[in-house]
């Protein structure tokens, strides 16, 4: 995983080169999905950004993170709850998700990318976008 820093520099970057402002509050939504490893919602993402910047609105929070959704600096993982947010990994990868808290947590798979063109090559279909989550009960929950 990406060190907070440089994930930071990554995003800012990405926006400069397309021409974005990087305004106060932009940055603020920035680090606050650089700092995060919780995959936050759009709600998570206002609450950390809200205490810095009290004229913030939601819509801010929901434009940039669309803009950097749209420029593949964020991967969206829509979940039953709502929305989640990964800037740090911001591709389709493997989560494990608790149905008791909704923690969701990052899984490295090796084997991932020849799975999406085994299944390419037995169906004939040209894969787009892949995605393998697993449910479960985290260790948290389960020692409750």
């Amino acid at each position: 995983m990406a060190a907070p820093k440089k994930r930071f520099d990554e995003m800012v970057a990405k926006l400069k080169e397309h021409g974005y402002r990087l305004t106060p509050q932009r940055m603020a939504v920035l680090k606050a999905l650089a700092d995060s490893d919780d995959h936050p919602t759009i709600e998570k993402i206002f609450k950390r950004v809200k205490p810095d910047f009290s004229s913030t609105s939601l819509a801010t929070i929901y434009k940039t993170v669309t803009l950097l959704k749209e420029l593949g600096e964020v991967y969206e993982l829509s979940l039953s709850e709502g929305n989640r947010y990964d800037a740090m990994k911001p591709f389709p990868h493997p989560h494990l998700i608790c149905v008791n808290c909704d923690t969701v947590t990052d899984v490295d798979i090796n084997h991932l990318a020849d799975l999406a063109a085994e299944m390419s090559r037995k169906t004939g279909y040209r894969i787009l976008n892949q995605r393998v989550d697993f449910f479960g009960i985290c260790t948290d929950c389960q020692a409750e």
